[in-house]
């Protein structure tokens, strides 16, 4: 017989499809020079902060030293700023390691997870993983008329069943854009059983403005089962030094912290985030712009009759009511790389992100 690692392999393991990033980006950059668009990733093109990248540099020298392995000068920082204790926070290689890691724990064959319909790509890969069942609720319909494609939370509510363990949600949510509000999240968790885990994931928190919606951590106290997510790969632009955190009661928070791995956040990460979050004029900054920017899309998108969804992030996903393979094709031979959704289930979308001010104009020029 042959040798076949993949036979060797847990069940669960073999069911899962290895993640697909997109373009190569790094070839495309060689190929295409300044004049490529890179509007596929949902990065923040404004780069970082000064200060951060200055405690950055300033790390460096001291790289041949393991980093704390309880990011203790940013854990106090985080703490403060969102107003909770040191021992409720937990750090990640990006939010995306601490939502493998929640399934991990939680869920397995005998505990179920639940997500919605076009949800993060990752809650399925997370429940995959684990072997747990995985609970895929409808979405709300595109006619919706505040989140079209958006998560249904009384719908998620109806679906719960006895062996759902964790619960995934995304606010604002990747692909779409949309979101729910805080009273809405109130109502859903006074619906769901204490012994089952509820994560927001707000990777794109900092960009939330609109009415009635706010970030999540003010329910903790009240909800010894809820969990959020948070990143410095958005709106921080800090999503080359992979650092993300979750907020959760520390009694969750201690669970987790048996299976994180050893100085899993370096610490030119830790530097820079703790710069980072000290510079909140630049934050600002960033978030003002990307709206700006977001708004004038809009705006042109729908002058030449082009549909986009609602968005709190920073990124639009048009819609094109056919396939939107061609037209994906047809802007990357003009370097302008959008990402295309039919991964996500949606064939007919493409997800742009809110680029610099020359991005967005050669995304539109090129439309």
């Amino acid at each position: 017989m042959s040798f076949d690692p993949e036979r060797l392999a847990q069940p669960a393991i073999r069911r899962l499809r290895a993640y697909d990033p997109g373009h190569d980006l790094p070839r495309l950059r060689t190929r295409f020079g300044a004049v490529l668009a890179e509007l596929g990733s949902n990065e923040n093109a404004l780069g970082p902060s000064p200060a951060a990248l200055e405690a950055a540099h300033a790390a460096l020298s001291e790289t041949y030293r393991y980093p704390d392995p309880r990011c203790g000068a940013l854990r106090e920082a985080l703490a403060q700023q969102h107003g909770v204790t040191p021992d409720q926070l937990v750090f990640g290689n990006g939010s995306h390691e601490l939502l493998m890691q929640l399934a991990q724990i939680f869920a397995g064959a005998d505990a179920a997870v639940m997500h919605a319909q076009f949800g993060f790509a990752v809650f399925p890969i997370a429940a995959t993983a684990a072997g747990a069942p995985a609970v895929c609720v409808p979405a709300l319909p595109r006619t919706h008329p505040t989140a079209p494609l958006g998560h249904d939370l009384d719908a998620m509510a109806d679906a719960l069943r006895e062996d759902v363990r964790l619960i995934y949600l995304a606010n604002p949510n990747n692909p779409t854009g949309t979101w729910f509000t805080h009273a809405a999240l109130e109502a859903f968790l006074q619906r769901v059983p204490r012994d089952t885990l509820v994560v927001v994931d707000e990777a794109y928190g900092e960009y939330m403005q609109a009415p009635g919606l706010d970030t999540a951590i003010a329910l903790l106290d009240a909800h010894p089962n809820l969990i959020v997510t948070r990143s410095f790969s958005k709106a921080y632009a800090l999503a080359g030094l992979r650092i993300g955190y979750l907020l959760a009661h520390a009694s969750v928070a201690a669970v987790l912290e048996r299976l994180r791995e050893s100085f899993n956040i370096n610490q030119v990460a830790q530097a820079a985030a703790r710069a980072a979050l000290d510079d909140a004029a630049y934050l600002q900054s960033a978030i003002d712009i990307n709206a700006a920017e977001r708004a004038r899309m809009e705006r042109t998108l729908s002058e030449r009759g082009f549909a986009t969804l609602p968005s709190q992030t920073n990124f639009l996903l048009l819609d094109l009511g056919e396939d939107a393979q061609v037209l994906e094709q047809r802007l990357f031979d003009q370097a302008v790389i959008v990402r295309p959704m039919g991964g996500y289930g949606l064939p007919h979308t493409l997800r742009v992100s809110v680029g610099s001010r020359a991005e967005n104009d050669r995304f539109l020029e090129t439309l």
